[in-house]
């Protein structure tokens, strides 16, 4: 199996906090370890770097990945206090072990956008260029939240996508694009937005597409009081702030 995480470490100077985490008279500190969904990378960094700016002494490490690894990986054991996921289910199979604390709450929502090279060179129009043979297509697989997200619409076009290549998240897919080894993909509209070496396609099934993104704190945290106050920021105005101009819908 491929690598599936990308693991982004934000470093403040009190880097020699316990990693136990304590809260004190509302202080947090220690190390917050968030296992987020792939299509949250830059909106996530970008809050992690907010947290620790709020909190001195504090870490937070991300691992970034496919929801459905994620989930995988909390379920067997690996040390996290958060997961974000880019679908409930993914975030019910770690429930359903036992592995959150209290409810999971939707924190944003995202659909499906068609992702071209600049220039768009095969002049994809739209989701029923996704069953020429002729086309180079890549898509995320289905056990991912994008990729059953994708098969939702497909669905709703009438369309037998042809995908050259099936990724385990949506950063490898965009990655294709940027790079010009497919002429089309179908990723989260906020990871168009998220380089300006794509351009972007809407198509009227993207109603079908839509996930919602629910975060929780996890039963076997180490650093449970880090957690909540993660969640709180993720959902403060300033994490709605964030989330939305990166092109998230926030409830």
């Amino acid at each position: 199996m491929r690598a599936l995480a990308l693991v982004v470490l934000l470093v403040v100077a009190g880097c020699g906090a316990d990693s136990s985490g304590a809260e004190v008279g509302g202080a947090v500190d220690g190390r917050v370890t968030v296992f987020a969904a792939a299509s949250l990378t830059e909106t996530f960094t970008r809050l992690g770097e907010d947290f620790e700016a709020a909190h001195p002494g504090v870490e937070v490490v991300f691992n970034f990945g496919g929801s459905s690894a994620l989930a995988q990986q909390i379920n067997q054991g690996a040390p996290a206090d958060v997961f974000a996921s880019a679908a409930p289910a993914n975030m019910t199979q770690v429930g359903d072990a036992g592995g959150i604390s209290g409810a999971a709450v939707t924190f944003a929502r995202n659909r499906l956008e068609i992702a071209v090279p600049k220039g768009n060179p095969a002049g994809i129009t739209g989701l029923a260029d996704f069953g020429d043979a002729d086309a180079k297509i890549a898509l995320c697989a289905e056990q991912v939240p994008c990729g059953a997200a994708a098969k939702r619409a497909f669905e709703a076009a009438g369309v037998t996508a042809r995908p050259d290549t099936l990724e385990q998240d949506v950063k490898a897919v965009l990655t294709k694009v940027r790079l010009g080894e497919v002429d089309a993909a179908l990723v989260y509209r906020t990871d168009v937005r998220s380089t300006g070496e794509v351009e972007g396609i809407e198509f009227p099934e993207a109603d079908r597409t839509v996930n919602d993104y629910p975060i929780a704190p996890l039963a076997k945290a180490r650093n449970a009081a880090g957690a909540r106050a993660f969640i709180d920021h993720v959902r403060s105005d300033r994490g709605r702030a964030v989330l939305a101009e990166a092109g998230f819908d926030t409830p």
